[in-house]
């Protein structure tokens, strides 16, 4: 008995060992946890009309609060019209937790509290202004032209990884 366990232990313990570091090495990869501790703060300024004719102040089209979802998340989003035509989202005060993947999608998507608004923002149109600068403060994301704000009425922090939603905002027209 005490031949067979010596022959068999060896080779499944080793086994067993390996198997459970991959698996520790992937879970770390995939979920990124070091990220629970680390914030990103960035602090851009709003977009500012350039100097010359036709120059003027950003408008307000439309303006929103963001809700909690699967984390704690709070701030402003605005739509900006810059003089020129062109449009900017801005983050305000924005504060969410860290987390692996995370974008910002303006989507046709209501907005519903609770775990129901987790996983709707990419069901139907959405589309990514690109990767989150930063879990904290203030930030300008280009919208495109093509992006109609009678269509496109929500703001998401979606968690590309796991197809979540960290936080939204429902748009209102200003």
């Amino acid at each position: 008995m005490g031949r067979v366990r010596r022959m068999v232990s060896r080779p499944v313990v080793i086994g067993v060992l390996l198997v459970g570091l991959v698996a520790v090495g992937a879970g770390v990869f995939w979920f990124q946890p070091w990220k629970l501790w680390v914030d990103d703060t960035v602090r851009e300024a709003a977009p500012a009309a350039a100097a010359g004719p036709g120059g003027g102040a950003p408008r307000t089209l439309a303006v929103g609060e963001l809700i909690s979802h699967e984390h704690s998340t709070s701030g402003t989003v605005r739509i900006l019209e810059l003089p020129d035509g062109s449009r900017t989202l801005r983050l305000e005060n924005l504060d969410t937790s860290n987390g692996p993947d995370l974008r910002v999608l303006i989507t046709d998507a209501p907005v519903k509290e609770g775990r129901a608004g987790w996983h709707v923002f990419d069901d139907g149109a959405h589309k990514s202004l690109g990767s989150l600068k930063g879990n904290k403060g203030d930030q300008n994301y280009a919208l495109p032209a093509e992006v109609d704000l009678g269509r496109y009425t929500s703001v998401s922090i979606w968690c590309d990884r796991f197809d979540v939603s960290f936080g939204a905002a429902g748009l209102r027209r200003v």
